[in-house]
């Protein structure tokens, strides 16, 4: 059994490798409230270096604590920028931790913009790991 390792750490959350899990993972920190546009490229473009060394085939995204504004985000950005990075890396499922009473927990994973892997939003990290392990 591998240990988590942590790859990258900011003001806006952290960047981890979990063996264990199959996944590279970011954790989102609630300072994220104060995030700007640049400030989730940035940190997105780290996360995308963290899956590309990391050999591992998933992603999981601890957003219970996500707090920007999702006006300042720009899905054509991550779209064009960081999803090719990830289908280059292998990546083969992309998992959500997402607040309680977020719509789209549960749906049935499917493919989202230009990437080569299914996304799947949770409610609970034990789901979330259970599938990307499947």
């Amino acid at each position: 059994m591998s240990l988590p390792t942590i790859e990258y750490v900011d003001q806006w959350g952290e960047c981890s490798v979990r063996p264990t899990d199959g996944c590279s993972e970011i954790r989102w920190f609630d300072t994220t409230s104060a995030m700007e546009g640049d400030d989730f490229n940035k940190f997105l473009a780290e996360f995308a270096t963290v899956v590309e060394g990391s050999g591992l085939t998933g992603a999981l995204v601890d957003a219970v604590q996500f707090r920007m504004d999702m006006s300042k985000m720009s899905i054509g950005w991550r779209d064009a920028n960081i999803v090719p990075r990830y289908n280059a890396a292998g990546l083969k499922k992309f998992a959500f931790i997402m607040p309680a009473g977020m719509p789209a927990i549960g749906a049935p994973p499917q493919k989202e913009g230009p990437g080569d892997f299914p996304t799947a939003y949770f409610a609970t990290r034990r789901d979330a790991v259970a599938w990307l392990a499947d």
